[in-house]
């Protein structure tokens, strides 16, 4: 009879083992912001004009907007949850199923909104930039009601500070709690459409850890003439000033550990643009959380964009490690061949060998449909 009340003591325990809720990993970033459906057209035969049709060589299908810094910063090892409203139809739901499925995207805090049209974008990518056709309905969720009262916890969370609504009234920020707690805060204020560009905005950066805005904007905020005198000005307001100069590289200044970076872009054929900004972030995030050097973080983040545009769309044309993995092993190659650039990428990149998980899955690729039925 022992042997039976034991048995059953050990069953009943075990039961409530795996009864009681098991508490998630904390987070490595947590962000919030608008998710859009994005259809990209790529190589147009000629510019569009009034009553024609003009053919394109390359379409993509893929989750945009806050998505594309998302799935970067996922596809690069940092557990990512997102706050986003989705739209109740079939786009939605193919962004919340690649992101949850695919990208593994935490989207305990994000919703399906009933009746609500997913916001939908066109770029068209010609002469080197992109042209964007938007339509969004406003949400009738807000972002504070997706978050809760508190954000979850998080080793860092990513922040639009052009979004005025986070400082109206006589609520906190939503990621005062977890700037207590010690996260680190990384900060974007974008573009600027009213041209007022007005320095006071760049109060907001209080108690933030880095901003990272493009050399057009960091100047305009700072009153400055040069990327340089902009991070310089920054770096009074912030421990991680970093300021992106396109194809001329970027440059930062980290005052919390002392140093001081410039780099060069990494040589590539651009396909798509778009979030090219978004994978810099991701990877400029990654290397901080991971205490590199800041040279390695400014040229890994460079690496990093520079391999996304050669894609469809800054969410999936995104690197992951295993993408990472075959450039090294091409640079390699062509230095091994005498290849003068890449020589110099070999030498310049030499600290990713440490990093790269040769294991990794492949990332999955922007589609030229929604999907294909499998």
């Amino acid at each position: 009879m022992h042997g039976l009340a034991d048995a059953r003591d050990a069953a009943a325990a075990e039961a409530a083992i795996e009864a009681s809720p098991v508490e998630p990993k904390p987070l490595d970033l947590f962000l919030t912001g608008s998710l859009f459906f994005d259809i990209v057209f790529t190589g147009l035969h000629r510019d569009p004009q009034p009553g024609t049709e003009v053919l394109a060589d390359g379409m993509g299908s893929l989750p945009g907007g806050v998505a594309n810094l998302a799935v970067a910063a996922a596809r690069l090892g940092l557990r990512t949850g997102l706050a986003s409203g989705f739209g109740d139809d079939a786009y939605g739901d193919w962004n919340w199923k690649l992101l949850s499925e695919h990208e593994g995207i935490d989207l305990s805090r994000s919703r399906v909104i009933p009746g609500w049209h997913s916001p939908v974008t066109v770029s068209i990518n010609a002469h080197g930039d992109r042209s964007m056709i938007t339509h969004t309905d406003e949400s009738p969720v807000t972002m504070r009601e997706l978050i809760g009262q508190h954000a979850p916890p998080a080793r860092a969370y990513f922040v639009d500070l052009a979004d005025a609504a986070a400082f109206d009234g006589d609520e906190d920020p939503w990621w005062e709690t977890g700037q207590r707690a010690g996260a680190r805060i990384f900060a974007d204020l974008g573009w600027d459409d009213t041209g007022a560009w007005d320095p006071r905005t760049l109060d907001r950066l209080d108690g933030c850890h880095g901003f990272l805005p493009n050399h057009v904007e960091a100047m305009a905020y700072t009153r400055t003439d040069s990327p340089e005198a902009a991070a310089r000005e920054l770096a009074k307001r912030v421990p991680l000033a970093v300021v992106t100069m396109g194809s001329d590289g970027a440059i930062a200044i980290d005052s919390s550990t002392g140093e001081e970076a410039r780099v060069p872009s990494v040589p590539a054929t651009m396909l798509d643009a778009t979030g090219a900004g978004d994978v810099f972030a991701a990877a400029m995030i990654t290397g901080t959380l991971g205490d590199w050097p800041l040279t390695d973080r400014l040229g890994f983040a460079t690496l990093c964009a520079a391999l996304a545009v050669q894609n469809f769309g800054g969410s999936l044309g995104s690197p992951g490690w295993a993408d990472l993995a075959a450039w090294r092993s091409e640079i390699l190659n062509r230095a091994q061949g005498g290849d003068p650039v890449a020589n110099e990428l070999r030498d310049r990149f030499a600290f990713i060998d440490r990093l790269l998980q040769r294991d990794a899955p492949a990332a999955r690729r922007a589609r030229a449909t929604i999907d294909f039925t499998r």
